[in-house]
């Protein structure tokens, strides 16, 4: 058996609510192998990006295990779960989160800014090669008020690849675009994907999104189990 890049074992998360303890994860065992493309949808609040955020060692859960590319993020401080994001993950976000003061260049370098032996010469060079391969070279100098919203997610992709990470975790990728545009992005997405061989990880409220995934969670009340595409809107009917 070939070992999970990333794995949650017995995983929870709760948090105190009017003196109340409310169960957002309840015990997710959850295996995900190198070269995947997994989605993960449920209703709003129903716990994705929660789910999402302890995967990618960005928080951490009341209980359980969360192993990532061999290493035990639940033993780690916020320093080396800081390295471990580092070394291995990129995200792209619903936001863009991209950096308004600086240009779509400078905002595609950052990652690289973070190692050791930073080469500015060098991250220029492959920040411009990955804006060439979104499709936006020809708008590197140009900051995020000028970008249309594709055009931002285009660069928040090349910034998630720049460091070669073996995983890329992606929150409501195309949530914030018009349906074209979600589609250009989307295609894009899983092309490197299956190009680089990276692990795409998706949360998502979108069925035909997940639809495209190899595999497919629906969080329910906590619960996370595996469905095919046709008993997703029947398991979300009968457990709301």
């Amino acid at each position: 058996m070939p070992q999970a890049i990333i794995s949650a074992q017995q995983l929870t998360q709760t948090i105190q609510l009017n003196n109340k303890a409310l169960t957002i994860l309840n015990h997710i065992q959850l295996d995900i192998f190198a070269g995947e493309q997994v989605a993960i949808t449920g209703r709003s609040g129903s716990g994705k990006s929660t789910l999402l955020g302890i995967l990618a060692t960005l928080d951490q859960p009341s209980s359980g295990e969360v192993w990532i590319c061999g290493q035990a993020a639940h033993q780690l401080n916020e320093e080396a779960r800081a390295q471990v994001r580092l070394e291995n993950i990129g995200f792209v976000f619903q936001s863009f989160q991209l950096l308004p003061h600086l240009s779509a260049l400078e905002n595609v370098m950052l990652p690289l800014r973070l190692q050791k032996n930073f080469d500015y010469k060098q991250a220029e060079q492959q920040a411009l090669y990955w804006l060439k391969r979104v499709g936006l070279q020809r708008q590197a100098e140009q900051t995020p008020k000028v970008l249309s919203g594709g055009e931002q997610q285009r660069v928040a992709i090349a910034r998630a690849l720049i460091a070669s990470p073996k995983i890329i975790f992606a929150d409501e990728p195309t949530g914030n675009l018009d349906g074209q545009t979600a589609d250009e992005i989307e295609t894009l997405l899983f092309e490197l994907n299956r190009e680089l061989g990276t692990t795409l990880i998706l949360v998502t409220h979108d069925p035909k999104l997940a639809e495209k995934c190899q595999r497919h969670f629906l969080l329910v009340d906590g619960e996370l189990s595996e469905v095919s595409s046709g008993q997703v809107e029947t398991q979300v009917e009968a457990k709301t």
